[in-house]
C-alpha cells in the first residue's frame, strides 16, 4: 500500500518532536575551533601578605601551611615587653592622679563653702578650681596615653587580610620582626586558571573564548568547560598569559599543572553525538532515516570535540551531508 506524501511528512516532523530529542539528530555543520593543547596553572588572582603592626617577638603562630583562614582571623601573636612595662607605668601614674584628683575636689569644695560665707578671698578659690582642673587634664591625658598603649598590645595581633589558604609561613615562635615584616603568603580564595600560550597564538585569543580541561586532569571521566576572563596585555617570555575561570579547580594545590585545550582558530565541520555510531569489524557506522526507512551509512570519524552542549561529541570527516537525520542505533 502506498503512504500518501503528507503522512510521510507527518512522520518526519514527528521524528523531531523535542520528547525524541535524545533520540534523533539532525546533521548541521558549525564552526568549531581548532583547539591546541597548552598547560596551565592553578593560581590565586592574588598573592596577599599577613604584616605585622609593631615590632617585637612571635609570642605565638596560630596557622601552618595549608590552613584555610577568613578575613580578620588571627595568624600569629607579636609581644613586646616594653609595651607592658610602658602600661604598668601608666597605671602607676593614673592611681596618682586620681588620688591628686580627690584631694583637688575637697580642696575645691572648702573653698567654694568659705568664700559663700565671706571668709576665704576670691583669689583662693581661683587658686583651688585650677588646681582641681590641671589634675583632671593631666588625668585625661595619662588615660590617652594608655589607651595607645593598650591599642599597640592589641595590634600585636596579626590578622588576615583576606580569606583563603596560607601558603607559605616564614617564622616561628620567638622570632623578632620589626613592624611591617609578613608573617603569612595568603592565597585569596578566588582561584583561577593561569595560560601561558605561545606568542604566535595571541591573535586567537580572546576574552569570553570557551576552554577545556581534560577530564583525566582532574580525574573525572566528563571534561570541565571554561572562560577566559582577562587576557594580560604584556607578553612574558614569548608567551601571552590569560586568565579563564572553571567550576570545581579546588584551592589547595596552588601552582597544580594542567592541561587544557584553547581555540587556535574556527572552521565548519560536522560534529554529532558518538552514541549515535557503532563500530563493527574496526569501520564507523550512523544510522540515517528517510521518509522511506533507515540505512547504515559508513563515515570516517575524526577526533573528539566535545562541547558543553555535546560531551561526546566526535567530529566527522566524511560519509555525512547537511540535513541528514541520524537515528540511534
Amino acid at each position: 500500500m502506498r503512504i500518501p506524501a503528507i503522512v510521510l511528512i507527518m512522520l518526519g516532523i514527528a521524528a523531531l518532536h523535542p520528547a525524541q530529542a535524545e533520540d534523533a539528530f539532525v546533521v548541521r555543520p558549525a564552526p568549531v575551533s581548532d583547539q591546541k593543547a597548552v598547560f596551565a596553572t592553578v593560581e590565586s588572582k592574588r598573592t596577599v601578605p599577613a604584616r605585622t603592626r609593631i615590632g617585637g617577638t612571635v609570642a605565638a603562630l596560630s596557622v601552618k601551611e595549608g590552613d584555610h583562614v577568613e578575613q580578620g582571623q588571627v595568624v600569629a601573636t607579636i609581644g613586646d615587653e616594653k609595651l607592658l612595662l610602658q602600661l604598668k607605668s601608666l597605671d602607676a601614674q593614673i592611681a596618682g592622679l586620681e588620688a591628686q584628683m580627690a584631694q583637688a575636689q575637697t580642696d575645691l569644695t572648702r573653698a567654694e563653702d568659705l568664700f559663700n560665707r565671706g571668709i576665704a578671698p576670691r583669689a583662693r578659690l581661683d587658686e583651688a578650681r585650677t588646681a582641681f582642673n590641671v589634675a583632671s587634664n593631666t588625668m585625661r591625658s595619662r588615660v590617652a596615653e594608655r589607651s595607645v598603649v593598650q591599642q599597640q598590645l592589641t595590634e600585636g595581633n596579626v590578622l588576615a587580610p583576606a580569606a583563603g589558604r596560607v601558603l607559605q609561613v616564614p617564622l616561628t615562635v620567638g622570632t623578632v620582626v620589626l613592624a611591617g615584616e609578613p608573617v603569612a603568603q595568603i592565597a585569596e580564595r578566588n582561584f583561577v586558571l593561569r595560560l601561558r600560550v605561545p606568542e604566535r597564538h595571541a591573535g586567537f585569543l580572546e576574552a569570553g573564548d570557551s576552554i577545556r580541561v581534560d577530564a583525566a586532569e582532574l580525574g573525572e571521566s566528563v571534561p570541565r568547560f571554561g572562560k577566559i576572563e582577562l587576557v594580560y596585555p604584556r607578553i612574558e617570555d614569548g608567551r601571552v598569559v590569560a586568565d579563564a575561570l572553571v567550576e570545581g579547580l579546588g584551592d589547595y594545590f596552588v601552582n597544580r599543572r594542567v592541561r587544557v585545550w584553547v581555540s587556535a582558530g574556527t572552521r565548519d565541520a560536522i560534529v554529532i553525538p558518538e552514541s549515535f555510531v557503532t563500530t563493527r569489524f574496526g569501520v564507523d557506522y550512523v544510522t540515517v532515516a528517510d521518509d522511506v526507512g533507515t540505512t547504515e551509512v559508513p563515515i570516517q570519524r575524526g577526533r573528539d570535540l566535545p562541547r558543553p552542549d555535546l560531551p561526546d561529541g566526535i567530529e566527522v570527516l566524511s560519509g555525512l551531508k547537511s540535513g541528514d537525520r541520524l537515528v540511534k542505533p
